[in-house]
């Protein structure tokens, strides 16, 4: 049956029977039966199109695999007649890690085997777990520990990274106990910064010069003049940029949290953040001093990239469907149910439609990624798809992150000061990881598409961690 003139494939005549399947082709629209298959293949102008009709002849004929009975992204794979009598089922469900029953319908606990190690709760994913790490621990197990001394005692953090409110001029004006004196058992005289008399509001601050993970800090008082002074009680501040601050809180807490301090001068006193603080610029407050706020410390963390590769929940789903956007969606011969959504665009996903596909082939195209709340992004490993045999692959990309989803920032090349270009994949289905050096804190990171074979085509995963 042929009908002629039609623009889209709804105006095609009626299917007669399973084996028939109406498609639009350049010019006609063509009832596709069994019999005809072979007749049209053999013309070059309907070989691709027939090949198309097959693959939905086969979507709308039943079978053991079709519609495709294993879950969770589970491959079918039919099961030859072998004539044995003790074979009963005509398929087999090949499972995606993490699942397994007949069918992939059972979620396996992940949690079951405690892999979090020194305290860490598991919280079981699809196919992955996560471990929530008490701090200092950090890492997919909570097996590493983020308690290096960071450079105040030893000199590793320089005299005009440190900075204060006010500084105290002693002896008129001949002791100067400036912000560059307050290292960890730093010795003499003039040993430690203390803020002015008159300074109401006194404050220290150190300029990591980068963002850095800080898990604890050591403080220590100091004597002058024969008196014992030191900071009995004090606050923590943080900021990204220097300009804006956030008071530490523990979470769930609705008050800034309060660090008892020193006892007398010369003894340390070690206070542990749980969570961590992820910040450039770190900001003691002294709240209670005696006699004088006096201050002598070191600050305890390590750098941001430290067991910070985790896969942020694309293949596991963690990221939910709804939190992926994308500025376009490519729907293959123009059908509803060869739509290759945003949410598709899972590493590893399986299916005739199992990445997403930009409906154009332009550089304006984009994959938005909303995280629940901002994180440590250090890298992505990105894979490419197959469209009715098409192999089709994003070969070169830039990625951009933002705070509120509005205003946005593409990552820049750290010599050049120009936008990365990051090297994409050269087949369908081979991982390529990139690491974002250094890493960067959002909560909305987009895929910008700059080079592609075929079609913009992409699956993913995100790598990196909470703080």
């Amino acid at each position: 049956q042929i009908t002629e003139g039609v623009s889209e494939i709804s105006e095609c005549a009626l299917a007669s029977s399973i084996w028939e399947y109406c498609i639009f082709v350049p010019f006609i629209a063509m009832v596709i039966t069994m019999s005809l298959i072979a007749i049209l293949r053999v013309n070059p102008v309907f070989r691709l199109y027939v090949d198309v009709a097959i693959e939905l002849l086969t979507v709308s004929t039943a079978g053991p695999c079709i519609p495709n009975p294993c879950k969770n992204d589970g491959t079918c794979e039919v099961i030859p007649n072998s004539g044995r009598g003790d074979v009963f089922n005509e398929y087999v469900c090949k499972c995606q890690p993490g699942f397994e029953g007949a069918h992939c319908h059972i979620n396996v606990n992940d949690c079951a085997n405690q892999p979090c190690k020194n305290g860490g709760l598991c919280r079981d994913l699809d196919g992955d777990y996560t471990c929530h790490c008490p701090s200092p621990y950090i890492g997919k197990q909570c097996q590493l520990r983020c308690i290096s001394l960071l450079g105040m005692e030893e000199g590793g953090i320089v005299e005009s990274q440190i900075s204060a409110s006010s500084v105290h001029s002693g002896i008129l004006g001949l002791q100067h106990w400036g912000p560059e004196l307050a290292r960890l058992n730093n010795q003499g005289l003039v040993n430690a910064w203390s803020s002015a008399p008159q300074d109401s509001n006194p404050w220290i601050e150190v300029n990591m010069q980068k963002k850095m993970r800080l898990t604890g800090i050591i403080t220590q008082g100091a004597s002058r003049m024969g008196t014992a002074e030191f900071v009995k009680a004090f606050k923590v501040a943080s900021s990204f940029d220097g300009k804006s601050y956030t008071v530490y809180r523990v979470d769930g807490q609705r008050k800034d949290k309060v660090f008892l301090g020193n006892t007398d001068n010369d003894g340390t006193k070690t206070n542990m953040f749980d969570p961590p603080i992820v910040a450039q610029y770190i900001r003691v407050i002294p709240v209670v001093c005696r006699k004088a706020c006096t201050l002598r410390m070191e600050l305890v963390g390590c750098e941001l990239n430290v067991g910070c590769t985790n896969p942020l929940g694309m293949k596991s789903r963690l990221i939910s469907d709804v939190q992926l956007t994308a500025s376009s969606s490519f729907r293959t011969w123009g059908i509803d149910a060869f739509t290759w959504y945003p949410f598709y665009a899972r590493l590893d996903k399986q299916g005739k439609t199992n990445a997403w596909a930009a409906a154009n082939n332009n550089r304006s195209e984009w994959l938005q990624l909303a995280l629940e709340k901002p994180k440590r992004i250090t890298g992505i490993i990105t894979q490419g798809a197959k469209d009715f045999g098409v192999v089709q692959f994003v070969s070169a990309f830039k990625i951009a992150s933002s705070d509120d989803g509005q205003s946005w920032s593409i990552v820049k090349d750290q010599i050049t000061r120009t936008d990365k270009i990051f090297q994409g994949n050269i087949d369908n289905n081979t991982h390529k990881k990139n690491l974002f050096e250094p890493p960067f804190f959002a909560r909305f990171v987009r895929f910008l598409p700059w080079e592609w074979h075929e079609r913009i085509t992409v699956r993913m995963e995100l790598l990196g961690c909470d703080d």
